[in-house]
């Protein structure tokens, strides 16, 4: 067994694709066909909207289409617009937290009904995911392994943007030495998720690739500029005045639930930590995430970058959902496709195939013992990519230890 355990042999392709394929019909297709069945007109049998978050995006974007773009960051108005859409007082609140260049997207698919939105939103952006994985990791399997994916999962059951941030992500990375400016177009969009956006610069800059720069500049400032244009500036003061509420309701108080969040900041807080030791929790954590991301974008192999960089986006930031944990899954794609190049080490096969189940049940067992599992499998990931990134790419840099002459 510790042999297997060590080899990963047990990772064999028969296997992950049997569990893929249960997973696919046990994790997906039954609960959210019967999610659907159960369901009357857009709240599902237990009078959440389908999709939940969709419902702050469809909202918000419901809202702009009206001439109150604004007002979809003043919460009590916000919530008005939902219970109005969803025909019921008693539906759950979704806030809205975004910058304003998501509001071009929210706008645009609230012109659609509810579910036909909610249906080519996450068509649209699991496609695109699927697509970058394939790119990255070529094969029908590759497919599969995204589709049963439990973060993908968690991502559908939340009408959640995921995708999206993934494919920009992973996708921007994959490009970016043959097409260092069209992988700055897609990092720039991330100007709609920044958080996972602020290592970049350091990390383009380590990598030596400052033509990914132009093309991030372009795709950044033309959001910004465009969103301007549409509402002006009162939407983006309603996005900084709504930050503290945010921060404070969100991320300090946790009042999504602690078991959801999969940051570091998060962690300390859920095993008791105050405010500001947590802070300081998430401060070394965000310094050891960009300085590993950096060393690997220096020395490491683009594979490898990517990985570290995929777990170095959700490591650095104090807000990051489980439903993020799709970003996760462009790291393990990463490694695979390093690993098919140069082989794998010991122990790899199986805490990779333990990370990619995470998902499933790590807010369960986070809310009925406090273990951080989603985030013990972040640190997992990323602490095998920097293993690899020394075994590989910078032992061999070292310079050899010489004689001394005295």
């Amino acid at each position: 067994m510790g042999e297997a355990w060590k080899s990963g042999d047990w990772v064999d392709a028969r296997r992950v694709r049997l569990v893929c394929i249960l997973l696919l019909l046990l994790a997906t297709i039954l609960p959210y066909g019967f999610l659907l069945l159960t369901a009357h007109g857009t709240i599902d049998a237990w009078g959440r909207p389908i999709g939940t978050d969709f419902s702050d995006v469809y909202a918000a974007g419901w809202m702009a289409d009206h001439g109150r773009a604004a007002a979809a960051w003043v919460w009590p108005e916000h919530y008005k617009v939902q219970q109005a859409l969803h025909h019921s007082q008693a539906v759950p609140f979704y806030g809205w937290h975004y910058p304003p260049p998501f509001l071009l997207l929210a706008s645009v698919l609230a012109t659609l009904p509810y579910l036909v939105a909610l249906t080519i939103w996450l068509g649209t952006t699991l496609a695109g995911a699927v697509m970058v994985a394939r790119r990255i990791v070529p094969g029908p399997g590759t497919t599969l392994a995204v589709l049963a994916a439990p973060a993908s999962f968690v991502c559908i059951g939340h009408g959640q943007n995921a995708f999206l941030t993934a494919s920009l992500l992973a996708g921007g990375l994959a490009l970016l030495d043959r097409r260092p400016w069209a992988a700055g177009l897609l990092l720039g969009c991330l100007v709609y998720k920044p958080q996972f956006a602020a290592l970049l610069p350091v990390v383009l800059i380590a990598a030596g690739n400052r033509r990914a720069f132009p093309g991030a500049a372009i795709s950044s400032l033309g959001l910004v500029a465009l969103t301007l244009a549409v509402w002006g500036w009162p939407v983006w003061q309603a996005f900084h005045d709504s930050l503290d509420l945010t921060r404070a309701r969100v991320i300090e108080t946790g009042e999504t639930g602690w078991e959801k969040i999969v940051t570091s900041f998060a962690t300390a807080r859920a095993l008791g930590a105050p405010i500001p030791l947590a802070y300081g929790f998430q401060a070394v954590s965000t310094a050891f995430a960009i300085i590993g991301a950096a060393i690997a974008a220096r020395w490491a192999k683009p594979a490898l970058r990517g990985a570290a960089v995929c777990c170095a986006a959700l490591l650095s930031t104090p807000y990051a959902m489980d439903y993020d944990l799709v970003i996760l899954g462009g790291a393990l794609c990463f490694l695979v496709a390093d690993a098919r190049e140069r082989g794998w080490l010991e122990h790899e096969k199986g805490i990779l195939a333990i990370a990619y189940l995470t998902p499933l049940f790590g807010r369960q067992i986070a809310s009925l013992t406090l273990v951080p599992v989603d985030w013990i499998a972040l640190v997992a990931v990323f602490t095998i990519t920097l293993r690899r990134a020394w075994a590989f790419d910078l032992r061999e840099r070292l310079p050899r230890n010489r004689p001394v002459h005295i």
